[in-house]
C-alpha cells in the first residue's frame, strides 16, 4: 500500500477571472462557484469520473466525502492568491491549510487570541517570526479541518509544536487525538498538510508528499 499525498497548487486568478465592477457580495459568491467546480474537476481527473455537487455529502462535523468514493480522502483551501487540493487513496481524514506570506496580519492581535501559550512564549522569543507564525496558524487550521471539528476546538487549546526549523511534526489533543503535518515553504506562501497519526513511533511515518503547480 503506498502511503501517499497529492496536493494541487494553483493561483487563484488563474481559477476565478472576476470582473472588477462586481460588488464585493458577487464576487464572494462567483469564487466560491468557481473555487468548487475547479475542486470538482481535479478530483474527476484523479478519479476518472465526473465529479459533481450532487456527489458529495458531509458527516457529522459538516467535512465533505464523495458518497461514491467513501475511501478517497480530500480536503481544499485557499488564501486570496493561491489554492490547494490535498488528496490520498490511503491516508485518511486529511486536512489542508495555506496563507500568503505577503499577507497583511494583525499577527500579536491574532498570536494572543489563538496561539498556545507555549505557541505564544516560543513566537515571542524567536521575535515575532513572520515565517514561524504562519507555520503554526496553517497547522492549527489543517489538523482542525483534518479532524473534522472546525470551530469545534478553539484554536489556543490545540498546541501544534511548530518547530522553528524542522517542517513537519505531530500534535495531539484529547478531543481529536493524534495528527502528523508537513509544513511546506513554497516562496510565495507557507502551505501545511496534516493527516491522522499514532503518537507510537511506529506510527509517526511521513508519507510520500508530492506538490504539483499548475503550470
Amino acid at each position: 500500500m503506498t502511503r501517499a499525498i497529492r496536493i494541487a497548487v494553483d493561483k487563484i486568478e488563474r481559477i476565478v477571472p472576476l470582473a472588477k465592477e462586481l460588488d464585493r457580495k458577487t464576487k464572494i459568491q462567483q469564487q466560491k462557484q468557481a473555487i468548487y467546480h475547479y475542486r470538482n474537476q481535479l478530483l474527476s481527473q484523479q478519479l476518472h469520473a465526473t465529479i459533481q455537487q450532487e456527489d458529495f455529502a458531509t458527516n457529522e462535523h459538516g467535512k465533505p466525502y464523495l458518497i461514491k468514493f467513501p475511501q478517497f480522502y480530500f480536503n481544499h483551501s485557499h488564501s486570496q492568491k493561491n489554492y490547494a487540493l490535498a488528496t490520498s487513496s490511503h491516508m485518511p481524514d486529511l486536512g489542508v491549510d495555506l496563507e500568503d506570506l505577503d499577507r497583511k496580519v494583525r499577527f500579536e492581535a491574532l498570536a494572543v487570541h489563538a496561539f498556545h501559550p507555549n505557541e505564544l512564549r516560543y513566537w515571542n522569543e524567536l521575535e515575532q517570526d513572520r515565517e514561524y507564525w504562519f507555520k503554526v496558524w496553517t497547522t492549527k487550521e489543517a489538523v482542525l479541518k483534518a479532524s473534522g471539528l472546525g470551530i469545534h476546538l478553539n484554536l489556543n487549546e490545540l498546541e501544534t509544536r511548530v518547530h522553528p526549523i524542522y517542517d513537519g511534526g505531530l500534535c495531539s489533543h484529547p478531543s481529536i487525538g493524534t495528527f502528523a503535518y508537513q509544513n511546506f515553504n513554497l516562496g510565495h506562501a507557507i502551505l501545511t498538510v496534516a493527516w491522522r497519526s499514532e503518537s507510537s513511533c511506529k506510527g509517526f511515518a511521513f508519507p510520500e508528499i508530492k506538490i504539483i503547480f499548475s503550470s
